[in-house]
């Protein structure tokens, strides 16, 4: 695969969760350039150009990256304190996608540079609707700095 081209990096470790996202950014348009990787782990190795992802272009970097906090290996929070804290990812929105509604998980997010936290919706219809306007406004209306 292209690891080049890659807008979006989605982190989530359910199946279910993961089908249900990519069905609806797919129903809006915005899943031709998304790359689904299952733990924080595996979020890091495409960052860092580890394992399969060596040969990816370090310079390359997607325009938003969702994520859930927990995921084996390494959680969401880790990968996001990874990520605010270097100089050449940290300008790269992201967005907490989970469904912990705990609010020291809330403010920690925030405080370590999360731009937007959501609660996963319960329900379906509502999820599709979270998940289309999370990619209109983090993909069309939103101006990144690069």
């Amino acid at each position: 695969m292209n690891y080049e081209n890659v807008e979006i990096l989605f982190a989530e470790d359910s199946m279910d969760d993961a089908t249900l996202t990519i069905r609806a950014l797919t129903r809006s348009g915005f899943t031709n350039k998304l790359l689904h990787v299952k733990d924080g782990a595996e979020a890091l190795d495409f960052f860092y150009c580890n394992g399969e992802y060596a040969s990816r272009n370090k310079k390359e970097n997607p325009k938003l990256i969702l994520l859930d906090l927990k995921m084996p290996k390494m959680s969401g929070m880790q990968v996001l304190e990874k990520l605010k804290s270097d100089p050449d990812l940290k300008s790269i929105p992201v967005v907490i996608l989970t469904s912990s509604k705990e609010d020291p998980d809330i403010e920690k997010c925030y405080s370590l540079g999360a731009n937007s936290y959501i609660v996963k919706p319960v329900d379906s219809s509502n999820f599709f609707q979270a998940i289309e306007k999370i990619g209109m406004y983090w993909m069309i209306l939103s101006q990144s700095p690069h």
